[in-house]
């Protein structure tokens, strides 16, 4: 790709140097840059370059970039970004035993290429510190730190690394390239995701998170864009950015009291800058893109970024059966528990939180998560109290409420009354 941007110029002039090329690997290389980009399909390209070489062999030569215009398979501004993305890439990002192809996007500290590995001829992604930050300790200590965790990590659903490095200034962190969509992409596609297919991308992130915990490392910014899915349906946890070691005091006592995470995914607790964050709070993030999976919404909106934080801490959660009535109720039920603002509310671990899933999957109850009302508990305590009854005796005129014993019975039947009560009024609102 490298070679490509470095002769895109000239067949842009269309002048006969790059005519003389026509078919060649300089075709080849623009063609497979068009294709990767999803501008040109793949058997148009191949009928494209076919109709070169007969043109060559016809005393005919014509460039790719001619045939296409021709064919109106792209334009003269989509030919000429990729030739700047090429130059650029070209000039800016030399790193060997890579060859880099194309920007596959950027974020707020580092862009991210798809690139050739030549030792073993495979495509990686490779995560670049621009040069603005590599004069920063602190960015480059933040940067060497999520390729450390990742490295530490090797599960099927987490995007595994490679490697990390740093060559003429410029920090690098090559790992798995992820060649499907984001759970993101799929919500803006779709607005909803099914509920059983839902389930089944949860359950795999939470596969992601339990290896993750045990090793004691919390991600901290679990949301849909951090989630990708290859083409067979595999979930890939991406992105440790914001990765931490739970048993890091130091990085956790610098960052106290500071909200470190995205606003429409983030813990009350990461909300809090508190000092122990742990699994719980990627649970509630998983729990907040599994409620916008299903629903089509965030948990919570608001104008600015401060407002939907607050609406973490303190408004209720509009519980998403009512926002998508298709729900069962235990799916509700478990999107609701790994959204409950006390930590002591919500999954401890994310085995608890795959158990629940999986019987939710076969058709059942969860296991751990309860309504806010506990019902069983109330129902097991008045068949208790049936099971011995109380005599009551009266004893000349006295009131038989007078009894401590009869009181008693009467507020386990009055539990039993308000119990029926909730329960009716959560079926109905379900």
């Amino acid at each position: 790709m490298d070679a490509a941007g470095s002769r895109a110029g000239t067949a842009g002039n269309g002048g006969s140097s790059a005519g003389s090329r026509a078919g060649t690997n300089f075709d080849t290389a623009l063609g497979r840059a068009l294709v990767e980009r999803g501008i040109v399909s793949q058997p148009a390209m191949d009928q494209c370059l076919k109709e070169l070489r007969a043109r060559l062999e016809q005393s005919r030569p014509t460039t790719l970039r001619e045939l296409l215009l021709e064919r109106k398979l792209t334009s003269s501004d989509q030919l000429d970004n990729i030739r700047v993305e090429a130059e650029t890439i070209k000039t800016s990002t030399r790193i060997p035993g890579y060859q880099i192809l194309r920007k596959l996007g950027a974020g707020a500290m580092a862009k991210v290429y798809l690139a050739r590995q030549l030792s073993l001829d495979r495509l990686v992604a490779i995560k670049i510190l621009p040069k603005a930050y590599s004069e920063n300790a602190s960015f480059i200590k933040r940067f060497q730190k999520e390729g450390q965790s990742a490295a530490s990590l090797s599960h099927n659903n987490i995007v595994a690394a490679y490697e990390i490095g740093e060559t003429n200034g410029l920090h690098y962190f090559v790992m798995e390239y992820v060649d499907g969509d984001t759970v993101h992409d799929r919500i803006t596609a779709r607005k909803r995701i099914p509920e059983r297919e839902a389930l089944e991308i949860i359950r795999q992130v939470a596969c992601a998170l339990e290896h993750a915990h045990d090793r004691g490392i919390v991600h901290r910014d679990i949301k849909p864009r951090n989630i990708m899915m290859t083409i067979a349906g595999v979930a890939k946890l991406a992105d440790l950015g914001l990765a931490r070691v739970m048993s890091d005091r130091e990085l956790a006592e610098s960052e106290a009291g500071r909200a470190y995470g995205t606003p429409y995914y983030i813990s009350p607790e990461q909300i809090h800058g508190k000092l122990d964050i742990g699994p719980p709070a990627d649970i509630y993030g998983l729990g907040a893109t599994f409620y916008h999976m299903v629903t089509g919404k965030v948990p919570y909106e608001a104008k600015n970024q401060s407002d939907v934080m607050k609406k973490h801490l303190h408004q209720p959660l509009v519980p998403p059966d009512h926002i998508n009535p298709q729900l069962s109720s235990g799916t509700a039920l478990i999107i609701e528990t790994m959204l409950a603002k006390e930590i002591r509310d919500r999954y401890k671990n994310a085995r608890d939180l795959i158990r629940d899933i999986d019987l939710v999957l076969a058709g059942q109850e969860p296991e751990f998560a309860k309504p806010a009302v506990d019902i069983v508990a109330i129902a097991t305590a008045v068949q208790a109290s049936a099971d011995n009854p109380l005599t009551v005796v009266r004893h000349g005129g006295e009131s038989p409420f007078s009894n401590p014993m009869v009181l008693g019975l009467v507020g386990l039947l009055a539990a039993s009354v308000l119990a029926n009560i909730v329960l009716l009024t959560m079926m109905l609102s379900r």
